[in-house]
């Protein structure tokens, strides 16, 4: 388990160690982690943008069991702002964690659950990633390809015996308010969108008051992890049923009720 430091990712280890199973527990700071800790977690370093960072964590978890049975990719974070104006390396950044990160470590840990013919791989997207609102391009473009990697993947590995399974968290009450924040407020400086910026901001406060608990995502995850025969995509929590709205809609419409929202 990725990004088990807060939100999600500390709510599902708690979980699975509620249910009898063994956790290895991974995130950039350790001390965040002493809660899972305590309650029977092996906790264990990680900065998932860091090929070194990686490779030891690889390299940990092979001593420790070999083939992990189930690896859950949950570390990510968001930034914000129009795709015109957001600096590129911070998109970059984004994408060194949401995308080449988790696939990264994914390559690193994958071959042997593959030779043993066995595994899943659960990999935390977002409702941004089947649609986007303004603000949020670049952030949506690291799940949409989270989605489609996602995919090669599970056809990909079909024949060893490993699945591959997306959860799509909805609206949830976690850091990524907080942690989006600064590029939120930076935004607003920009003249050309700031109104947009603040119109969107002023939608997120509104939604995020009704977000769902990291739990209800834990408990989407669990069952991803041990039904028989997992769906490819689970959703989960507030909002998370606008994925349907947004593919059954005309484009048009669905483009008007958004930024009726959020511009």
């Amino acid at each position: 388990m990725t990004g088990a430091s807060s939100g999600i990712g500390a709510a599902t280890a708690r979980l699975l160690l509620e249910r009898g199973w063994r956790v290895l527990a991974a995130a950039r700071r350790l001390e965040a982690m002493e809660p899972l800790a305590a309650l029977g977690a092996e906790v264990m370093a990680l900065d998932v943008s860091d090929e070194q960072s990686r490779r030891q964590l690889a390299d940990q978890v092979s001593a420790k069991v070999g083939a992990l049975d189930a690896l859950v990719n949950n570390a990510g974070y968001g930034d914000v702002g129009p795709v015109e104006t957001l600096p590129l390396e911070r998109a970059r950044a984004m994408f060194d964690v949401n995308v080449f990160g988790l696939m990264g470590l994914t390559q690193q840990l994958l071959p042997a659950m593959r030779e043993r013919g066995s595994g899943r791989i659960v990999n935390i997207s977002s409702i941004a990633g089947r649609w986007v609102s303004p603000g949020a391009g670049w952030y949506g473009a690291s799940k949409f390809a989270l989605e489609a990697l996602s995919d090669a993947l599970r056809l990909e590995l079909k024949a060893f015996g490993v699945r591959v399974v997306v959860v799509e968290p909805g609206v949830i009450a976690t850091d990524f308010p907080h942690v989006a924040s600064a590029s939120m407020e930076q935004s607003f400086s920009c003249r050309t969108y700031s109104t947009m910026m603040r119109a969107v901001s002023k939608s997120w406060e509104s939604v995020f008051r009704s977000a769902s608990p990291p739990l209800e995502v834990a408990r989407t995850i669990e069952r991803a992890l041990t039904a028989p025969n997992p769906q490819a995509r689970y959703r989960s929590g507030h909002q998370s049923a606008s994925v349907i709205a947004s593919q059954l809609l005309p484009t048009r419409v669905w483009d008007t009720l958004v930024r009726m929202q959020m511009t």
